[in-house]
């Protein structure tokens, strides 16, 4: 089927490829935020301060009907979609919309040319930001393969539209367009470029990836870095020591890893200089987009402790605001794989080096836990998050699609892969304490370098994987959980009950995956050594 385009003349003014100062220029001007004493945009998003998944909407025909996992996307009709499609055009008529035509990719033979239709001029800003910004030579040839149109103040109808609420992103994968209603949300955005990556490069055998990564300074050992929200996938990959590819999404072809992005959405709540200078610096100067960060009201600094909008605060920069960002976006095939969990039961050691059987395991897993008092009715108890190749949300195909392409790509290149607790030790949380980030990063750079993998191991008993005796300047005590613990006992317990959510969860990937895969889950060697 034909690409299908929105039409370049269907408001009645376009200001198309605006550059960064004309378009805070014109934010400011249309009343969508204001400027901060740093020079930042501030712009606050009203009632979505977040994604919003249960209003995402897949076209169900005969490409996507079988390709789709239907358990984790809602299906809408073509007829549906034609009739949404149809409002947006008339709803724009007596607009003036913003056009941004921009690469999402940074290896030029697997990169997807996109056209982005926003409504505001400060997602016109971001969405500039977040992609990679063609020369003068590709946009003069520029021919759109995908287009997102985003209306804000479009309201959707259940009847009409097939929507839930008057919030939908309606992706037509075939046709290859994202219409989005309702939401002032900017990650919607970039989301929507990414969820169709996840459809469409698994076809070409390139594997698409919710992680951050980064590469020595010799470009010689790059490492990927899986992880959630609050595990430390953006603060451990902006390592001073090493170069920056991008801290969200990426890909990893024949040729190596390249960021989808040229730019990077931090989370911002509870920002500082001392702890993440590089994010810190990126997020108080001219031209970066902050959204639903409070500026006092005399000064207009930024607060970055203030969450009464959301603890889902963020900066929004192009890469070329880190000081050691690569240019290229792109580097050799990953010597390192990291996976990020932020284990708040306190039962996971600081860091364990996994299988490729294992590294599946967790992969399709993707744990982490958040803990109490984070989010509206969660009580008291840490609570676990299995969130399945760490970006359910995104990720369009069946888990074990992408699974069995990071484990064949794993084999092929002998990929060393880790399990990284950035959570609590000691306890769960309420009685441990957060894991030391300086024991954290000795770890890492440890495990990166290629030394940590000589260091003598132990077999852990509860979760089969290797962990590290010892490593010179942190605390060996660290390393086995259960010795961290006042009442082993507890641990145990407390060890037995994540056992049992790991089981509980991965029931729907068992006939998915290997025998090796499912033997690879916690609790199989405890219970052989029991």
């Amino acid at each position: 089927m034909a690409i299908l385009h929105f039409p370049l003349n269907a408001a009645s003014k376009i200001h198309h490829n605006v550059l960064e100062t004309a378009l805070i220029e014109a934010a400011v001007r249309n009343g969508e935020g204001k400027l901060a004493s740093t020079g930042a945009f501030v712009a606050e998003t009203g009632q979505h301060t977040g994604r919003s998944p249960n209003d995402k909407f897949v076209v169900r025909d005969a490409e996507t009907d079988g390709a789709i996992w239907w358990d984790n996307s809602k299906a809408m009709t073509a007829e549906q979609f034609d009739n949404l499609l149809a409002d947006f055009v008339a709803y724009a008529k007596d607009k003036q919309l913003y056009v941004q035509d921009l690469f999402a990719g940074a290896d030029g033979k697997h990169r997807l040319s996109t056209r982005v239709f926003t409504e505001l001029a400060w997602h016109s800003l971001f969405i500039r930001h977040m992609l990679r910004r063609p020369n003068a030579a590709e946009l003069a040839s520029f021919a759109p393969e995908f287009t997102v149109v985003n209306f804000p103040s479009f309201k959707a109808d259940a009847k009409r539209h097939g929507a839930r609420t008057e919030t939908m992103i309606a992706c037509d994968f075939t046709r290859r367009i994202v219409l989005i209603a309702g939401s002032s949300y900017a990650g919607e955005t970039k989301k929507s470029v990414f969820s169709f990556l996840n459809y469409m490069l698994p076809t070409k055998n390139v594997m698409p990836m919710h992680c951050s990564a980064n590469v020595a300074k010799d470009l010689a050992n790059s490492a990927v870095f899986f992880g959630l929200s609050g595990t430390g996938k953006t603060t451990l990959s902006a390592d001073p020591n090493r170069i920056l590819l991008g801290d969200d999404e990426h890909g990893w072809s024949e040729q190596g890893i390249f960021n989808f992005e040229g730019g990077c959405y931090a989370k911002t709540i509870r920002l500082s200089a001392e702890a993440e200078p590089e994010i810190w610096q990126a997020s108080n100067r001219f031209g970066t987009v902050l959204e639903n960060v409070i500026l006092d009201e005399k000064t207009r600094k930024p607060d970055f402790d203030d969450g009464r909008l959301t603890e889902n605060t963020r900066s929004c920069y192009p890469l070329d605001f880190i000081s050691n960002a690569s240019e290229t976006g792109t580097a050799g095939h990953p010597k390192n794989i990291v996976m990020l969990t932020a284990d708040a039961f306190g039962v996971m050691p600081p860091i364990a080096k996994l299988t490729p059987s294992q590294a599946m395991y967790h992969f399709l897993s993707g744990f982490t836990a958040k803990v109490a008092g984070t989010e509206k009715g969660m009580g008291n108890e840490p609570q676990p998050t299995f969130s399945t190749c760490f970006g359910a949300p995104f990720m369009p195909r069946h888990p074990s699609v992408y699974g069995n392409l990071l484990r064949k790509l794993i084999a092929e290149h002998k990929v060393d892969c880790w399990l990284v607790n950035t959570g609590w030790t000691g306890g769960k949380f309420g009685t441990g304490s957060r894991m030391p980030i300086k024991a954290t990063r000795a770890l890492l750079n440890a495990a990166l370098s290629g030394e940590l993998k000589n260091q003598p191991m132990r077999t852990d008993p509860v979760f089969g994987f290797q962990v590290p005796l010892a490593l010179p300047g942190v605390d060996s005590k660290i390393l086995n959980p259960r010795d961290t613990w006042a009442d082993p006992k507890a641990y145990d317990a407390m060890a037995a009950t994540l056992v049992d959510m790991f089981a509980k969860n991965f029931t729907k990937f068992e006939a998915h995956v290997d025998a090796d895969v499912r033997a690879a889950g916690p609790g199989v060697q405890r219970e052989a050594a029991e």
